[in-house]
C-alpha cells in the first residue's frame, strides 16, 4: 500500500527513516530497470504457483496477484504475488519470489496467512467460518465516508481516496513451546509467533487528507459487515554547478543550461517522472496540509546559495534561499550514487525513475517526509531544528521510497520500526559514501552513527543509532511491548542490530556499545562493516520481507540474505546471529574458530571417475555436541536427501567440473554449524569408455541444451530433485496443458550401444482408474516427424519416489535425432510427471 513516511515522531515533530559465490559477493549488483514480465510469463508463473498450492492443500478457491514486480540481482527479476481466495486478496499473505532469465524460481519468501481458509473441519474450518459469504453490508464508497467522518470530517482528499474488498486475518500473540512459563522481562522475540485466531471480510480504506493546517494520512480496516474498526495507524511517514551547502561546503551539483538559465535538473540521474530528471523545486512556503511542489529553481549563474542556515520569512530564490536547493540536490545526487554504484538499484524504484525534492515546504516546519504519492520528497526549513536537508535526512527519506517499491512494510507496529529503521540505515549508509568523496563499488566508513544531528541546534540527533535509549525514548532491545510504541521509536533495536552487525560491541558493561544480551565468545561481538551489513540488509528487505515482517521474521531473513550472500557457517552469517542476539532476538551464539563449536576435521577429496562409474565424497567432523546432522552441497545448492556424512551419486559425463561441499551442524542449543571446502568431480571419457550425448541432463545448467517448455525447469518446491537441486516439472497445473520438452543428441554411425535413461516421478490427483494425463517419450527427426514411442505414461503410473526408466537407442545410430518429452493434461485434477537426469551413453 502507500504510505508517506515523516523523519521525525509526532512528539518530536510539535516541538517550537541464488547460489553462492563468496568472491562475487561484494560485487553483486541489481540488474539494470527492464520491462515488466508479459503476460504470459506472468500467467506461467501464477499457474505453477497454483499447481504447487495441491502439496499445501490448498483448494481451487486459492489464487495468486501479482502485485509488483523490480529487478533482482543481474540476471534476475523480484516478483510479490499476493495471495488470494475467491478472488479476494488476504491481507498480509504473500510470496516473494525470485526468478531468473530462464523464468526459473530461484527462491521464494512465503508470509502465509492462508491456513484456515476452505477448511471444512476442526479449529481451521471454525476460522474460516465467517466467510461463508463473502457480500459486503455496505459499498466502497460508503466504507470511505465511514472513514473520513470519523478522521477528518472536515478535511480535504489530497490523493483520491481507496478501499478494497480483502480477507483479513485476525492473529493473536502466543508463546512457543518452553517459553509458557518465563516471565514477561525474559522473554526473547523468538519466544512468541503469531497463529490465526479467525478472518473477517474486511476493506481496506486509505484516506490521504488535510485538515487544519495538517496532513491527515490514514489507513483503515473496516469490517465489511458491521462497519466496526478492526485496526488503523497513521500512514504519514517522516523522518545538495558549485553550490554552497549549509551542511557540506561548497560541492559540485549537476545543473541543466538552458539559454543563458541554469536550472537545477540533474539529467545525468533518472528518466522520466514529473520533471524528466532529478530535480529540485522550490515549493515556496506551501502549506504542509497540501503542499505544492512549485516549479524548478533556477539561476542566471552556475554558483548557488551561501552556506548559511534560511533566513525565516526572507526570499526563497535569493543565495540564501537557494542553500536549501543546494542540500537537497547535493544529497539527492548522493543518495542516487550510493545505491546505483554499490547495489545497482537505480533510483527509488529500481528503474530509474526520475523524482524530486521540493525545498521551503511550509513556514518554520520541523519535519521532512516522502510521499508516494508523488514519489517525491518535501523538505521543511526548521524552527527547533535548522534545515531539514542534511544528507543523512535525504538518504533516510528516500530510502522509504524503495521500500514503497519492494517490501512495502506496514507503517505500524513491529513492521513500521523496521520500514522506520531501513531509512536510517539507508541515511546513514549515503552519509558514509558521500563523506568518502561518493565514488567508488562499496560503502566504507566514515558515518557518525547518528542520525540528524546535523540539523540539531542543540547538538542532540533525532536517533542514536548504537545507543538508542539516549533519546529517552526508544528501546535498545526487542520487548513484547516494542510494536505498541511509536515507528521513530521501535526502530532502536534494529538501528542497534545494525551498528552491531557493521561495527561489532564492547564488552565493558559502562560502554554505549555494551549489550548483556552476548554471552559466547568473544564477549565483544566482531563487525562485518557498512558494506556487507548494507548488502546483506538490502538484499533481505527487498527479496524477502513481506509486508507484515516483524523482528523474528527479520532475523530469519536477514540471515538467509548472509547465508546467500557469504555462504552458510560463514563470518557474516555468525555476525547476523550475534548482532540480532544482542537485541534479545535469538540466542547468541560463538564466532567461527572459538572452542566449543563444531568444526570439520576431515574435508572432502576431489574424485575423478569415467562416465557411469560411482562418485563418492565424505566429510569428518569434531567438536560441538553429537549427534551430527549434514547437509551436502552441489555447486552451492542443497542436494535433497543428502543426509549423509558420504555422498555418492553415478557421474555422467555433465556432471564434469561440479563441485561438492557439506555442511555439519551440531546437537548444541543453539546448534553451531561448519562447512567443508568444496571437492570437484571430474569425469572422463577414458579410451573405449561410454561417452554421454545430452547436454545438461540434470539440469543444473538450467535451461541449457533443452527446447521447447523450458520454464518447466527449475527448482520448485513441491517437487524435488532425483539428483543435485534442479528438474523439469511438466504438468502438475490441474487446468488443460501442453508442455514439452526437447534436445537434439547425435548419434554416431560407430555405435555400438546407445542407450537413454532417466528418472521419472509421478504424482496425481486423479482418483479414478481412467487415463487423464500423459507423458508420451519419443524420438523425433530433426525436422520434427515422429521415428519411434518409447513410451507412454499416465496418471495411472503414478507412484512415490522416481523410477529410472532406461530404452535402447541403437536402431537411430548414424543420425542426429530429438528425444522428446511431450505431456498433456486435461481440464482438472492435476497429475505431475517430473523428470531428471536424462543421459544418452553411447559406445
Amino acid at each position: 500500500m502507500n504510505l508517506r513516511m515523516t523523519l521525525i515522531a509526532a512528539s518530536i515533530a510539535a516541538l517550537p527513516l541464488m547460489a553462492f559465490n563468496p568472491a562475487q559477493a561484494n560485487g553483486q549488483l541489481m540488474a539494470a530497470p527492464a520491462g515488466q514480465a508479459s503476460p504470459q510469463e506472468n500467467a506461467g508463473l501464477v499457474a505453477r504457483l497454483k499447481a504447487r498450492g495441491g502439496a499445501l492443500g490448498l483448494d481451487a478457491a486459492h489464487g495468486f496477484a501479482i502485485s509488483a514486480q523490480h529487478p533482482g540481482v543481474i540476471g534476475t527479476r523480484i516478483t510479490r504475488a499476493q495471495h488470494t481466495y475467491n478472488g479476494l486478496r488476504i491481507y498480509g499473505s504473500e510470496s516473494v519470489i525470485v526468478t531468473n532469465d530462464a523464468n526459473e524460481i530461484v527462491s521464494e519468501s512465503v508470509a502465509d496467512r492462508r491456513a484456515g481458509l476452505g477448511a471444512k473441519d476442526g479449529a481451521r474450518g471454525a476460522a474460516s467460518a465467517a466467510l461463508a459469504d463473502l457480500a459486503p453490508s455496505f459499498s466502497a464508497t460508503e466504507a470511505i465516508d465511514k472513514v473520513v467522518k470519523a478522521v477528518a470530517p472536515r478535511g480535504l482528499h489530497r490523493w483520491e481516496p481507496k478501499a478494497e474488498l480483502l480477507i483479513y486475518p485476525v492473529m493473536r500473540t502466543v508463546r512457543v513451546a518452553g517459553a509458557e512459563n518465563k516471565a514477561e522481562t525474559a522473554l526473547n522475540a523468538l519466544d512468541l509467533e503469531q497463529v490465526l485466531d479467525h478472518y473477517e471480510l474486511a476493506y481496506l480504506v486509505q484516506t490521504r487528507m488535510a485538515d487544519n493546517r495538517k496532513l491527515v494520512y490514514r489507513d483503515t480496516i473496516l469490517n465489511a459487515k458491521t462497519g466496526a474498526v478492526l485496526k488503523q495507524w497513521e500512514a504519514l511517514q517522516t523522518v545538495v554547478g558549485t553550490g554552497n551547502s549549509q551542511y557540506n561546503g561548497s560541492v559540485p551539483i549537476n545543473t541543466t543550461l538552458s539559454g543563458s538559465t541554469y536550472s537545477m535538473k540533474d539529467a545525468t540521474r533518472g528518466t522520466g517522472g514529473k520533471f524528466g530528471a532529478m530535480a529540485i523545486t522550490n515549493a515556496n512556503h506551501s502549506p504542509e496540509s497540501n503542499p505544492n511542489p512549485g516549479s524548478i529553481y533556477t539561476n542566471t549563474s552556475n554558483t548557488w546559495g551561501d552556506g548559511q542556515q534560511y533566513i525565516s520569512g526572507g526570499s526563497t530564490t535569493n543565495a540564501n534561499g537557494q542553500t536549501a536547493a543546494v542540500n537537497a540536490m547535493w544529497g539527492l545526487m548522493n543518495t542516487y550514487d550510493a545505491f546505483k554504484n554499490v547495489l545497482g538499484w537505480q533510483s527509488l524504484d529500481g528503474a530509474n525513475t526520475s523524482t524530486y525534492i521540493a525545498a521551503h515546504v511550509d513556514n518554520n516546519y520541523d519535519n521532512a517526509f516522502f510521499d508516494p504519492g508523488c514519489k517525491c520528497m518535501y523538505i521543511g526549513d526548521g524552527s527547533s531544528f535548522k534545515s531539514l536537508g542534511s544528507i543523512d535526512v535525504i538518504g533516510h527519506e528516500m530510502s522509504h521510497g524503495v521500500t514503497d517499491a519492494t517490501s512495502n512494510l506496514e507503517y505500524s507496529g513491529e513492521s513500521g520500526g523496521l520500514n522506520e529503521s531501513n531509512s536510517d540505515i539507508g541515511g546513514e549508509m549515503v552519509e558514509a559514501y558521500a563523506r568518502a568523496g561518493g565514488t567508488g563499488t562499496t560503502i566504507p566508513g566514515g558515518n557518525d552513527w547518528m542520525m540528524g544531528v546535523e540539523i540539531s541546534k542543540s547538538g542532540q540527533p533525532l536517533r542514536w543509532m548504537y545507543k538508542p535509549s539516549k533519546d529517552g525514548q526508544s528501546p535498545n532491545a526487542w520487548s513484547s511491548s516494542v510494536g505498541n510504541l511509536n515507528v521513530h521509536y521501535s526502530s532502536g533495536p534494529n538501528n542497534r542490530m545494525f551498528y552491531f552487525l557493521s561495527q561489532g560491541s564492547n564488552s565493558s558493561s559502562s560502554s554505549d556499545y555494551y549489550s548483556s544480551y552476548l554471552n559466547k565468545s568473544p564477549a565483544a561481538m566482531t563487525g562485518i562493516g557498512n558494506d556487507k551489513a548494507f548488502r546483506i540488509w538490502f538484499k533481505a528487505n527487498t527479496t524477502k520481507f513481506t509486508q507484515l515482517t516483524n523482528y523474528a521474521d527479520a532475523r530469519s531473513k536477514v540471515l538467509l540474505a548472509a547465508e546467500e550472500l557469504y555462504g552458510v557457517g560463514s563470518k557474516e552469517a555468525t555476525a547476523v546471529k550475534r548482532a540480532y542476539a544482542a537485541i534479545n532476538v535469538g540466542a547468541d551464539v560463538d564466532e567461527s574458530g572459538v572452542p566449543g563449536g563444531v568444526s570439520i576435521s576431515t574435508q572432502p577429496s576431489s574424485v575423478t571417475v569415467a562416465p557411469g562409474a560411482s562418485a563418492s565424497f565424505t566429510v569428518g567432523a569434531s567438536g560441538g555436541t553429537a549427534p551430527y546432522s549434514y547437509k551436502w552441497l552441489r555447486n552451492g545448492a542443497v542436494i535433497s536427501g543428502a543426509t549423509s556424512p558420504t555422498y555418492s551419486l553415478t557421474a555422467q559425463t555433465a556432471d564434469n567440473g561440479a563441485v561438492f561441499s557439506a555442511t555439519v551442524t551440531d546437537a548444541a542449543s543453539p546448534a553451531t554449524s561448519a562447512t567443508s571446502s568444496g571437492a570437484t568431480l571430474t569425469v572422463t571419457g577414458g579410451s573405449g569408455g561410454s561417452t554421454e550425448r545430452v547436454t545438461n541432463g540434470g539440469f543444473e545448467s538450467g535451461t541449457t541444451g533443452w527446447g521447447g517448455s523450458t520454464g518447466a525447469i527449475g527448482n520448485y518446491a513441491g517437487q524435488t530433485a532425483y539428483e543435485g537441486s534442479k528438474f523439469a516439472w511438466l504438468g502438475g497445473n490441474g487446468a488443460t496443458a501442453t508442455e514439452t520438452l526437447t534436445q537434439s543428441v547425435a548419434i554416431p554411425a560407430a555405435a555400438t550401444s546407445a542407450t537413454l535413461s532417466f528418472a521419472l516421478h509421478i504424482d496425481t490427483a486423479e482418483t479414478e482408474a481412467v487415463v487423464y494425463d500423459k507423458l508420451v517419450v519419443t524420438v523425433k527427426s530433426s525436422s520434427g516427424a515422429v521415428l519411434g514411442t518409447l513410451a507412454t505414461y499416465s496418471n495411472k503410473n503414478a507412484a512415490s519416489g522416481y523410477q529410472v526408466r532406461s530404452f535402447n537407442l541403437l536402431a537411430y545410430k548414424g543420425q542426429t535425432v530429438q528425444i522428446s518429452f511431450a505431456m498433456t493434461e486435461d481440464a482438472s485434477l492435476q497429475t505431475s510427471f517430473v523428470v531428471d537426469k536424462v543421459s544418452v551413453l553411447t559406445q
